[in-house]
């Protein structure tokens, strides 16, 4: 059955994959990002401005839709003592705020879908102590909190799931995988000796908004090659 579904991102790693997915599966898919001009040229794709800094923007959605992915986010790695105000209030508005001001505009649209489906992003460093992720680690947590209490609050009428990876080889990750050796050196703290494949991550997303995950909500899913429950000794 085709659907409507909205992202939020969508030009390039886990939101490109995710957005060839959909188009493979034949869904109608409104990308809303900062520049839709990069979209791929197809009648079933629409694109829309939108910026995580600045929810507020009206948006042509659609009448109905039957799925929400909030794909942008920050890797904001310092000392906790070099963190400034500035650096957690980003952080809070890109991954936090600006999800919870696009699903409200999406939310009308979303009652009226047919076994629709919300997908957020954490990350592992919530659930795992890593060093330098004091800010990454508070704004996706506040993602994790607003998962739980939206499931809560909005079932049975929307599933809402959250997908916490490691190190994805994404251009957000480019600092952090830019050589050989820094991929090497980040796989060996991985159980599975390697990072993750934004296809991966991807093809998480299509389950989750999909049939087969009809009898999930309200978890927080760790696509982490092991790094938050296995110690290799």
């Amino acid at each position: 059955m085709t659907k409507n579904i909205l992202i939020a991102g969508g030009t390039s790693g886990i939101g490109a994959e995710t957005l060839n997915l959909l188009r493979e599966d034949g869904h109608e898919v409104y990308c809303a990002c900062r520049s839709p001009e990069r979209l791929p040229e197809d009648p079933h794709v629409h694109g829309m401005v939108f910026d995580a800094a600045d929810p507020s923007k009206t948006l042509a959605l659609p009448e109905t839709l039957d799925g929400f992915v909030y794909f942008p986010g920050t890797i904001t790695l310092k000392p906790f003592g070099r963190l400034t105000a500035e650096d957690f209030l980003h952080d809070l508005q890109v991954n936090f705020l600006g999800a919870v001001g696009l699903l409200q505009k999406a939310l009308p649209s979303l009652l009226k879908g047919t076994d629709a489906a919300a997908v957020f992003f954490s990350t592992v460093a919530v659930q795992t102590g890593l060093p330098f992720h004091a800010s990454i680690s508070a704004a996706k947590g506040a993602v994790e909190g607003l998962t739980r209490s939206l499931a809560a609050e909005l079932a049975p009428r929307i599933r809402v799931n959250c997908i916490a990876p490691s190190l994805t080889d994404t251009t957000l990750a480019n600092s952090l995988v830019s050589s050989e050796e820094k991929k090497a050196s980040s796989a060996k703290r991985h159980p599975l000796n390697r990072i993750g494949d934004p296809k991966e991550i991807a093809g998480l997303v299509q389950f989750l908004l999909g049939t087969q995950s009809l009898f999930m909500t309200g978890n927080v899913i760790k696509a982490d090659g092991g790094l938050s429950s296995v110690k290799l000794f």
